[in-house]
This record gives C-alpha cells, sequence and structure tokens, in this order.
C-alpha cells in the first residue's frame, strides 16, 4: 500500500469504531487445509475465481505471466486489455533506438490487425520480486490473525501475496512491513512507529494495523460508495472484496471519483473491469492494476496448491 492510504484517512474520524466485543465472524466455509511435505497450513480457497471466468480475463492471464517471468525477459502486449503479442529479451529490446522500437511496436500492430494507434506496453517479468513459495509459510499466519481479528482473512492473502512478499523492504513513499502501511496509516491503527521502534516490522503487528485499516475504514468506505450509487452487493462476492482491495490501495476519495466517472448501474465484475480502463483523481494505472494482480496472485497460489500438496481438506468439513 501507498502513500494513498492517507486518503482513507479522512473521513476516519466519521466511521463508527466497530467493539472486538462483537462475535466475530466464520470464514469456515472459504477455508481449505493443504498438506504438503513442509506441513500443513490453513489458506482461503480460490473457487471464487472460476465463477463468471474471473481466471479466463485476459488481465489477470497477463499479470499472472508477468509474475512468473524472468526480468532479462518481457512482454509486448496491448496496454488496453494486456493481450500478450509477443515476448523478446529485455536486454534486445533496449538495446534498439526509440525509432527502432517505435517500428517494432508497429510491426506488432500489423501482425495483430490492431488500429495503428493501439497504444503497446513493454512490461518486464517480476518474478525476482513475487516471490511466492517464500511467502506462502507466512498466508496462514495472516488468515489466522486476520480472522482473530474479525476481518475476512480473504484480504489478507491477497495482500501477503502481492505488497511485498516475503521481503522487509520498505518503498519509496515509506511503506513498510507485510502489508505495506505506511508510517501514519499504522499509528493510527495503534502500532508504534517512531525513531527507535517500528512495529510495521513485527508481523502480528503489522496484520493487526492492516486489519484494523481494512475494518474501520476501506469496508465502510466502500459500502458508502457503492450505496451513493445505489449498488447492491454481498461482502463475499469476489467484485466486492476487489473493490475493497482498491480502497486499500488507492484511497476511498480515489475510487470514489472513478466510480462517479463511471457511473455503474450494478456492482459487479463488470464494475472491476470498468476501473481497469478508466482513471479519475488519483486512481492511475498502478491502482487499475493493483486487482489485476490480486486476480493473478491467487491463481498462482492454486496451481502450487494443487501441483503440491498431498491432501486437501475443505475447513468446513471437519
Amino acid at each position: 500500500m501507498k502513500m494513498k492510504q492517507l486518503l482513507s484517512l479522512i473521513a476516519f474520524c466519521t466511521i463508527s469504531l466497530l467493539s472486538f466485543s462483537q462475535p466475530l465472524e466464520n470464514w469456515e466455509a472459504d477455508k481449505i487445509k493443504v498438506t504438503q511435505a513442509a506441513g500443513a497450513q490453513t489458506i482461503m480457497h480460490a473457487e471464487a475465481l472460476f465463477e463468471d471466468r474471473w481466471d479466463q480475463l485476459p488481465q489477470a492471464q497477463f499479470w499472472k505471466k508477468i509474475m512468473l517471468l524472468s526480468p532479462d525477459s518481457c512482454l509486448i502486449n496491448v496496454a488496453a486489455n494486456r493481450q500478450v503479442l509477443g515476448k523478446m529479451s529485455i536486454r534486445d529490446w533496449n538495446a534498439q533506438t526509440e525509432a527502432k522500437k517505435d517500428s517494432t511496436r508497429q510491426a506488432f500492430r500489423l501482425e495483430n490487425g490492431l488500429p495503428s494507434d493501439t497504444r503497446i506496453y513493454v512490461t518486464t517479468g517480476k518474478n525476482d520480486f513475487y516471490r511466492f513459495a517464500e511467502v506462502y509459510p507466512s498466508l496462514d499466519n495472516g488468515v489466522a490473525a486476520f480472522e482473530r481479528y474479525g476481518v475476512d482473512p480473504w484480504y489478507a492473502q491477497s495482500i501477503l501475496l502481492i505488497e511485498s512478499p516475503a521481503q522487509m523492504r520498505k518503498s519509496s513513499t515509506g511503506a513498510y512491513g507485510a502489508f505495506q502501511l505506511m508510517p501514519s496509516v499504522a499509528r493510527s491503527m495503534g502500532l508504534v512507529v517512531n525513531g527507535t521502534i517500528d512495529e510495521r516490522k513485527d508481523f502480528d503487528r503489522s496484520a493487526y494495523g492492516a486489519a484494523q485499516l481494512i475494518r474501520r475504514v476501506c469496508i465502510p468506505e466502500a459500502k458508502r460508495i457503492l450505496a451513493k450509487h445505489n449498488l447492491t452487493y454481498n461482502e463475499t462476492d469476489l467484485w466486492f472484496r476487489l473493490f475493497v482491495l482498491h480502497v486499500y490501495h488507492a484511497g476511498a476519495l480515489n475510487v470514489a471519483a472513478v466510480v462517479d466517472k463511471i457511473q455503474p448501474t450494478e456492482g459487479s465484475q463488470e464494475l472491476i473491469k470498468a476501473m481497469w480502463q478508466n482513471s479519475a483523481a488519483g486512481f492511475g494505472n498502478n491502482s487499475q492494476n493493483y486487482t489485476q494482480l490480486a486476480l493473478a496472485a491467487q491463481l498462482i497460489l492454486h496451481d502450487m496448491v494443487y501441483q503440491n500438496c498431498t491432501e486437501i481438506t475443505p475447513c468446513s468439513s471437519r
């Protein structure tokens, strides 16, 4: 999460804090116990990805390829829908003059019957950043922590997979920890961040801060934005969860701005896809990509689980 989190806090003072005395939700139906050689983990299943064919969306498939691709390679793709046109060495691409790069883009347009003004992106592989095998052991702890704090653990799994997977690095904007919280946001959620102590580096405290941000700010703000447009939702619908992730990443004001621009008539996959194609206020390319990355990461996790596990047990059956 980047500095845009700060925008979510503008309305924070008007939001009633939820009491910890309330009974915690039960997400057993969404959890699976996965047994592998290294032991058993409880994670969230990915069945919703295959409803409404989320897994077949070109954006999800594109980012899945990028997340698994070495940074010495790149994919030539259509900016509007992430259709992959080709693959080449990043060294070969960078060795071209700007004129030659334009000529190469035009050749891809002609080869694929695309209009001459089609924007073509060149995106390098990112498997050096998205280290899924290393982050996998932390998913069980993240799921348990969010559930303990009464927050849908699907968010913990998604954030851990895409924000700073298995890496304790500080972003250029100051976000830090497993859930990449900004200093001021972490403090507002009860964490100690000062010159000598930074609780964001502690997994459990970072999970606590992220869970409270989602519970106190992101979900209420998402509901407020949807209510403004008379959109109905179920909190466990995949599109609603992705919508909340957009608030987590971009901030409520930026998400509200892009939804105002779209003027949706229903809450559904179509709203999320429209958000991928529109920008407004501070909701730009990185914001558009955020939930595409979340979908791709869940698909990769799904493949990892079914390729490497020895047993999968739905938690609701135990």
